[in-house]
């Protein structure tokens, strides 16, 4: 089990991760938010990359910081942004990995084919890196990950830019190796983690918004998701309006998607509410309610 209290990492005057407290057990943990969310920060925090400023984060009732290498060995960890040198095959980055990690030269070997085998790859062991497409190197690097049997399992972005094809392929691979360790996946891509998360950790600008099961989360906001069909010039006018939401074209014409406490009564409520309204839906509206707050707090102060 890992938890994390009242975790704060700050850079000077700036917060980037605010007083963050959760508990995770095995499964997939999907963390979403925009760019500049925290996500980043937060899993970097878990891994010991980068120190932090408050708070502690136990795994099994010890800090982390007090485990050490005993703790990085059960984290297998896959970053947003990781070079690979094209010249080696698939299972020869697999063994620099694993010599990396200091696994002994038999183990990494009969581990490189078991995790080649498990994402797909092991008809491709023996081809360079430089020959793959975009979702093929992201299944080596996920199978890197997975080299000497990591407890938790952190997937920073792991989908990004590869096609819809390869998106899918990969994260049900991500579900399959969730069975009996916690995974924890960040992403700004909501169908990445709509039907794999076992719980969604929503964050913006390095706060917690909210902890819960997507369809905890699409309970929440059934009756609050309202369309309007229009014309293009109508519907861009509501955008504007209301600053957020999606404009799509269906056969019946231009529709414009919200997700509001009030909304005009000639919006119609909808029924298919997706993890993408919820996101919008808590992140801008609890934006506003945290600025209220820390602007009522400046005044009594003066």
């Amino acid at each position: 089990m890992l938890e994390v209290k009242h975790l704060t990492k700050k850079y000077g005057s700036f917060t980037a991760l605010k007083d963050i407290n959760l508990t995770l057990d095995r499964g997939v943990y999907g963390i979403l938010g925009a760019n500049g969310a925290g996500k980043s920060t937060f899993l970097n925090l878990i891994t010991d990359n980068i120190p932090r400023t408050e708070g502690e984060i136990l795994y099994d009732g010890k800090d982390i910081l007090s485990l050490g290498a005993s703790f990085r060995k059960r984290v297998g960890y896959t970053p947003q942004l990781q070079g690979m040198y094209e010249d080696f095959t698939a299972g020869q980055f697999l063994r620099y990995i694993g010599a990396l990690k200091g696994m002994k030269h038999g183990r990494c070997k009969e581990q490189t084919r078991e995790v080649l085998e498990l994402v797909g790859l092991g008809h491709v062991a023996h081809k360079k890196l430089g020959s793959f497409s975009g979702g093929m190197r992201q299944r080596v690097l996920l199978a890197a990950a997975m080299l000497d049997d990591p407890e938790i399992l952190i997937l920073d972005e792991p989908t990004a830019g590869l096609d819809p094809e390869e998106r899918i392929r990969l994260r049900n691979h991500i579900a399959e190796l969730a069975v009996n360790r916690t995974v924890l996946l960040a992403t700004h891509v909501v169908s990445d983690i709509e039907c794999i998360a076992q719980k969604v950790i929503l964050m913006k600008k390095g706060e917690l918004l909210r902890f819960s099961s997507p369809l905890e989360l699409l309970e929440e906001i059934q009756g609050k998701v309202r369309e309007y069909t229009g014309t293009f010039e109508e519907v861009n006018r509501y955008k504007e309006i209301y600053g957020k939401g999606q404009i799509m074209r269906r056969r019946a014409g231009f529709v414009f998607r919200a997700a509001e406490e009030e909304l005009p009564e000639e919006f119609v409520p909808v029924d298919d509410v997706t993890l993408e309204d919820v996101y919008l839906f808590y992140a801008e509206g609890r934006e506003q309610e945290v600025s209220g707050k820390e602007k009522s707090e400046d005044e009594k102060e003066e």
